[in-house]
């Protein structure tokens, strides 16, 4: 019977158990509404005040900033024609661009090669013990909060200036990156096919070699053309801290306000940024399979 067929009085207290057993079993949905959003007004209002007080500490002026584009649209008028000064200068910043270009490939290629069996340390599946992965996991997490300007003045000041100092620059910031996610990948990857080579009496290197790395490599071979399409932008800024490259060209440029070559120097830079995208984004979906649409 149905609570529209009960009495008068039935009818109310069946129904009111009903609202209540509805209260009980889904009572997330009949809180008021400041409860359970209390924590997310709280961040929100941190958020607020740090905010308010960077605005205020750090001296921000919507005036200086006016001010300041009328001065950038100058700076910019005065960078127009892009021109390269002499073939001569054409053909430094041409190798300088190659000298980066070698920068990155080399520090991502060695952080690749180091990082790719310490994440089978770092991965809770595939690790040694509990104690080797927490402090694979630590090491790693160390080399990524280090920037990578910091690792490059570094090297500068224990190799000397050069490329050289740029290439352990990257390779050190890439290395904890890397680490972090081929452990991640490692950890995501389907068990069946390890416990398939198991039961067949294969031993747990068999189990990695034939289980995870065929589902591995082309996520890890994926994040490696990533990073090295972002370490062609970063290789041009560690140049400016004396890491070779051709970041100390262009900052000598800035310095010496020779704007037309600073504006020939950074198309050059987009220019070849525009290129390895495209070249690592083809080689990438040649891996992985190009996305549905």
């Amino acid at each position: 019977m149905s609570v529209q067929q009960l009495p008068g009085a039935d009818a109310a207290t069946a129904l009111a158990q009903r609202q209540q057993a509805l209260r009980t079993r889904y009572a997330a949905h009949f809180r008021p509404f400041y409860q359970g959003r209390l924590r997310a007004f709280s961040v929100a209002l941190v958020a607020v005040v740090v905010f308010g007080f960077g605005v205020h500490s750090l001296d921000m002026s919507y005036a200086r900033i006016l001010g300041g584009l009328g001065e950038l649209g100058k700076m910019v008028l005065r960078m127009l024609p892009p021109q390269p000064g002499s073939w001569s200068l054409a053909g430094i910043y041409a190798h300088a661009m190659v000298e980066t270009l070698a920068i990155a490939l080399l520090g991502t290629l060695l952080a690749a090669i180091v990082a790719f069996p310490l994440g089978f340390l770092a991965a809770r599946n595939t690790t040694l013990n509990r104690v080797v992965q927490f402090f694979a996991r630590r090491s790693f997490d160390t080399l990524r909060g280090v920037d990578i300007l910091i690792w490059a003045l570094i090297w500068i000041n224990v190799v000397g200036l050069g490329p050289f100092a740029g290439v352990l620059a990257l390779f050190m910031s890439d290395l904890g990156s890397f680490g972090k996610l081929f452990s991640e990948a490692i950890e995501a990857a389907d068990d069946k096919p390890v416990e398939g080579v198991v039961s067949t009496g294969g031993s747990s290197l068999s189990a990695v070699r034939f289980g995870i790395l065929p589902q591995l490599l082309p996520v890890l071979l994926s994040q490696v053309l990533y990073a090295f399409e972002s370490n062609t932008r970063s290789a041009s800024i560690i140049g400016i801290v004396g890491a070779g490259g051709i970041g100390l060209i262009l900052s000598e440029q800035i310095r010496t306000l020779e704007l037309q070559q600073m504006a020939f120097v950074i198309l050059l830079i987009l220019a070849t940024v525009s290129l390895i995208d495209f070249c690592c984004a083809r080689i990438r979906f040649s891996i992985i399979g190009v996305r549905a649409l």
